[in-house]
């Protein structure tokens, strides 16, 4: 098994992606291989020494940034090393690619060189959000602002799929994200929704409000682009404010640095569960082909991760089977 990995994308590239590879390599079985694709001589430069079995470099000369647009990067930067990361997957030299670049010229350039699962309309993002009762997908989190109801039902399989073959969590049970429990609650889009995804799934649970996404009994939480994107925004400012202020009390009340370090245990657990290198990156869902896509910001943790991630996708069909699930609901509509 081979994936290719963008080198040169993330914040902290290549290093991180370098010592991501590493670290998995050291903990993988020997049938696992890895490419590095980007500068020769800057990957080299992160290497303890010489380069180590099962990982080889595929040298480019260009890098895609946050100032490059999605959709054009494959004509105006065709020998970086996210195009030609994906490239590889194309022509069968790898199976499948991981990159924490950006997350629209990975998808772009994912649907024009790998196209599209048979049956998908809109490709979507999924992005795994960790609970106390296991953990959901949130689909779709930014690349659909505008649906319609067909789609969020192909995003319900997707995700499902993207849940039970990654997550391990067989039968997910399906809500979709609403402003009310109620089946007439919502807007037109909401509403009509509701009536197809009751009709085709029989894991659909109904409506969930905000204040129930994350102790609901549902896995996959369904929602436009704009919702989704909106929503996980909001949770990573949340976090961040609340640990930065936490953090402050704390450093301000001797009462509370003590009472601090008896719940250092339990903070130090809480930290691992939402720590999204922990899980790696996610799988764009109805690419027909493995793309991860992983944080800006990933380390080598969440590096090494995302490779795992990938070889789930491979091992466990996740491409074929969400085919076969799709296949049986193209005749839906509304």
């Amino acid at each position: 098994m081979i994936f290719a990995l963008d080198a040169m994308g993330g914040d902290f590239a290549p290093g991180a992606v370098v010592h991501g590879a590493l670290e998995a390599l050291k903990s993988s079985p020997t049938t696992l291989k890895l490419i590095l694709v980007g500068d020769e001589k800057a990957i080299l430069n992160e290497l303890p020494s010489s380069l180590p079995p099962r990982l080889s470099i595929h040298h480019t000369t260009q890098v895609v940034t946050s100032k490059d647009r999605g959709a054009t990067v494959i004509k105006t930067k065709p020998d970086s090393s996210l195009v030609a990361g994906i490239q590889l997957v194309k022509s069968k030299q790898a199976d499948g690619f991981i990159s924490a670049g950006s997350t629209g010229a990975v998808m772009a350039t994912s649907l024009l060189l790998l196209g599209r699962i048979p049956g998908v309309r809109r490709p979507a993002i999924g992005a795994y959000i960790p609970t106390e009762k296991g953990g959901k997908i949130l689909c779709d989190v930014g690349a659909n602002p505008d649906v319609k109801p067909y789609h969020l039902l192909q995003f319900a399989i997707m995700a499902s799929h993207y849940f039970s073959h990654i997550e391990g969590g067989g039968n997910p049970r399906i809500g979709l994200v609403n402003i009310g429990e109620e089946p007439e609650k919502g807007s037109d889009l909401y509403q009509k929704a509701h009536i197809l995804l009751k009709q085709e799934l029989p894991n659909f649970i109904g409506n969930i409000e905000g204040r129930h996404l994350l102790d609901s009994d549902a896995n996959i939480l369904v929602c436009d682009g704009f919702v989704g994107n909106t929503l996980l925004k909001f949770a990573e400012g949340w976090i961040h404010t609340l640990s930065s202020e936490i953090k402050n009390r704390i450093g301000n009340n001797a009462l509370y640095r003590l009472g601090a370090l008896l719940l250092l245990p339990v903070l130090k657990n809480m930290r691992k569960q939402y720590d999204y290198e922990e899980h790696g990156g996610t799988p764009l869902l109805g690419v027909n082909g493995i793309s991860i896509i992983t944080h800006g910001s990933a380390g080598s943790k969440a590096i090494k991760n995302s490779i795992f991630v990938a070889k789930k996708c491979v091992d466990n069909n996740l491409i074929q089977d969400t085919k076969a699930s799709l296949s049986e609901h193209l005749g839906a509509n509304l």
